[in-house]
C-alpha cells in the first residue's frame, strides 16, 4: 500500500515537472503571439523573450565579463578598481606593469632624469589622520578573508606658503585651503542622506579639502562632518529663494553666516547637463521639498539660466553684491563651448577689473544625475580641451593672477589631476570618484531612484545598504591616497610641490610615437579644428 502511494506521488511530481514548464511556455507563447507592442515577440515568441532577457543583462555582462580593463565608460575597470583599492587599503600598488593602451594618443607626465628626493618635498605630514584600513588574509578563488585594522595616515597637506587663498583681496572672509582636491557638486536629492553624510564625515577626517553642496542647497547632512563647504547656487535658487521663486537676500545672508560655508558658486553650466537641473518626482521627498522650498513628489526642473542677470556685466555686478553682503568668496561654474563667447566674457572681466574669486571649468565628460542623451554626449568641450583654453585666455587679458581655476570632469586618479594642474588648473573637483568610494558600482540608474547600493537614491530601504560609519573611512582614505599620488607625480617631474605643475611638465604622444609639447599640440589641434570646420 505504501509503495503504491509513493509511486502515485512520484508520478504526480514527474507530471508537475513537465506540466508546469509546459504551461508557462505555452502561456508565454500565446501571450507574446497576440501582443502588438514588440514585433520580434510576435514572430518568435520564446526566442524573442530570451533575446530581451539577455539584452537586459547586457550592461552587467559587459561590465563584469566581456569588457577588457580599458574599455568601460564612463570609467573603465582600471579606474574603478583604483578608487576602491585606494579607499579600502590606501594603496595604489600594481604588479607586472600598466594595462594602459600605449599605442593610442594621450598625455604623459614629463618625468625628469633627476627626481626630487622625499626630504626635499614641501609637504606637511602632521597631524596624522586616524582611520581604518583593510588587510587581506587570504585571497583565493572561492575564499577571501580580510580584516579591518586601525591605522594612521600621513595627510600630505600643503605648507603655509603653498596654500591657496580664495578671495584674498576681495572679501572679508577669504577661504584658505591646504589641499588641491575637493568634492565636486552633488546635491542632496540626487544623492541620498546616507551618501552625503558619509562624504561629509570622510572629507572632514581627511581635512585640507572642501565639499560642494550642488544646487540642491545646504543641508544638515553636509554639515555632519567638520569639512569646509562651498554652497552652490543654481538657477533654481534652492536655499536662497522666496516662496514664489525669487532670490532672497535674507536667506543668502543666513547661509553666509554658517561658519562651515566658506564660499559660494553660481552654476552657469554643468558638464553633462548644460541645461537646468532635473530631479525626478520619485526622488523629491517631503524633506527635500522643504529644503528646496518646492512641492514634494513632483519633478524639479531648474531654469536653464539665471533670471537675475542676462550678460557678463550684470553677472559681475551680482557677484560683487553677493561678496559685499555675504563677506565670502563667490565663483562661477562654466562649461566651455564657444571659444569666442568665453573670450568675450574674460575680456569684459579684464575691462571691468571685476573677476569671480574662482572659475570652475567643468568638462562635457563630467557626470550628472540625470541629463538628456544629446547633451551628455555632445554639448560642451571635454576637460582637457576646455581647461587650457580658459587658462590661456586669462593670461592673454592679464587677469590670470586675479582668480583661481578649478577643473572637473573624470579626474579620479593622481596622474589625471597632475595633468589638469599642468594644463592650467589651480585645484580640482571630483564627484564620481567620491561616489565610488562610498559604494557606487556604476549601475547608471542615478535618475531612477533605484540605485542598488543606496548612493544615488532617497529610498530609505535602498539606503540601508550604505553604512555611513564604514564608508566615511573609504572616502577619507581615497582622498589621502590621491594627495600622496599627486606628490609622487610631482617627484617624477622633479618638483617639490604639485603647485608647480605647468605646461612643460606634460607631453602629448600622437600616433607613430610622435611626441609634442602640449603647447604645440594645442595649437595644432586648433588648426585641425579650423580645417575640419571648413570641410563641413
Amino acid at each position: 500500500m505504501f509503495e503504491n502511494v509513493m509511486l502515485i506521488l512520484l508520478a504526480i511530481l514527474v507530471l508537475l515537472m513537465f506540466a508546469v514548464p509546459a504551461f508557462i511556455t505555452f502561456r508565454l507563447y500565446f501571450h507574446d503571439k497576440r501582443q502588438d507592442e514588440h514585433s520580434i515577440l510576435r514572430n518568435y515568441p520564446i526566442l524573442g523573450k530570451a533575446r530581451y532577457v539577455l539584452e537586459k543583462m547586457g550592461p552587467e555582462l559587459r561590465q563584469y565579463l566581456y569588457n577588457e580593463d580599458n574599455a568601460g565608460k564612463p570609467f573603465n575597470r582600471r579606474e574603478f578598481t583604483f578608487v576602491n583599492v585606494a579607499g579600502k587599503y590606501n594603496s595604489r600598488m600594481i604588479g607586472f606593469g600598466s594595462n594602459r593602451d600605449f599605442e593610442s594618443n594621450g598625455y604623459y607626465i614629463a618625468n625628469t632624469l633627476f627626481p626630487t628626493q622625499y626630504e626635499e618635498l614641501r609637504v606637511v605630514q602632521e597631524p596624522k589622520i586616524k582611520t581604518y584600513l583593510y588587510e587581506i588574509d587570504e585571497n583565493k578563488l572561492f575564499t577571501r578573508k580580510e580584516h579591518r585594522k586601525e591605522d594612521k595616515l600621513d595627510p600630505f597637506y600643503l605648507p603655509e606658503e603653498d596654500q591657496i587663498v580664495i578671495g584674498e583681496n576681495t572679501v572679508k572672509h577669504p577661504f584658505k585651503t591646504k589641499g588641491l582636491i575637493g568634492q565636486s557638486a552633488m546635491s542632496f536629492g540626487s544623492l541620498g542622506d546616507h551618501a552625503i553624510t558619509a562624504l561629509s564625515k570622510g572629507l572632514g577626517m581627511a581635512g585640507g579639502t572642501w565639499m560642494n553642496t550642488g544646487e540642491g542647497s545646504l543641508t544638515s547632512y553636509h554639515l555632519k562632518g567638520d569639512v569646509d563647504v562651498i554652497m552652490q547656487i543654481g538657477p533654481g535658487l534652492f536655499g536662497v529663494r522666496t516662496k514664489d521663486g525669487e532670490f532672497s537676500w535674507g536667506e543668502f545672508k543666513k547661509k553666509a553666516e554658517v561658519e562651515q560655508v566658506k564660499a559660494f558658486e553660481l552654476k552657469l553650466g554643468q558638464g553633462a547637463k548644460t541645461r537646468g537641473g532635473h530631479v525626478a518626482a520619485k526622488k523629491v521627498t517631503e524633506e527635500i521639498a522643504t529644503i528646496r522650498d518646492v512641492e514634494p513628489h513632483e519633478d524639479i526642473d531648474s531654469p536653464n539660466r539665471f533670471h537675475q542677470f542676462d550678460n557678463v556685466k550684470e553677472m559681475l555686478s551680482f557677484i560683487q553684491e553677493l561678496r559685499e553682503i555675504g563677506g565670502k568668496p563667490v565663483g562661477i561654474k562654466i562649461v566651455v563651448g564657444s571659444e569666442d563667447e568665453v573670450e568675450d566674457m574674460i575680456k569684459i572681466m579684464s575691462e571691468e577689473q571685476s573677476v569671480p574669486d574662482f572659475i570652475t571649468v567643468d568638462g562635457g565628460n563630467g557626470g550628472t544625475g540625470a541629463s538628456y542623451f544629446e547633451l551628455a554626449d555632445s554639448a560642451g568641450l571635454p576637460t582637457f580641451a576646455a581647461l587650457p583654453l580658459v587658462h590661456d585666455l586669462m593670461i592673454k587679458y592679464r587677469i590670470r593672477d586675479k582668480t583661481h581655476i578649478i577643473a572637473s570632469g573624470q579626474l579620479v586618479t593622481p596622474d589625471k589631476i597632475a595633468m589638469a594642474l599642468s594644463l592650467g588648473a589651480d585645484m580640482v573637483n571630483i564627484a564620481r570618484g567620491f561616489m565610488i568610494s562610498v559604494g557606487c558600482i556604476l549601475a547608471e540608474v542615478c535618475h531612477t531612484n533605484n540605485c542598488p547600493v543606496g548612493v544615488a537614491t532617497t529610498d530609505p530601504k535602498l539606503q540601508k545598504a550604505l553604512e555611513i560609519e564604514e564608508k566615511k573611512y573609504r572616502t577619507c582614505n581615497y582622498l589621502v591616497s590621491l594627495r600622496e599620488g599627486l606628490y609622487n607625480s610631482a617627484i617624477a617631474a622633479g618638483l617639490d610641490t604639485p603647485r608647480k605643475f605647468a605646461r612643460q611638465h606634460i607631453k602629448y604622444k600622437k600616433e607613430l610615437s610622435q611626441i609634442h609639447s602640449v603647447s604645440d599640440h594645442l595649437s595644432t589641434s586648433s588648426h585641425d579644428d579650423a580645417r575640419n570646420e571648413k570641410k563641413y
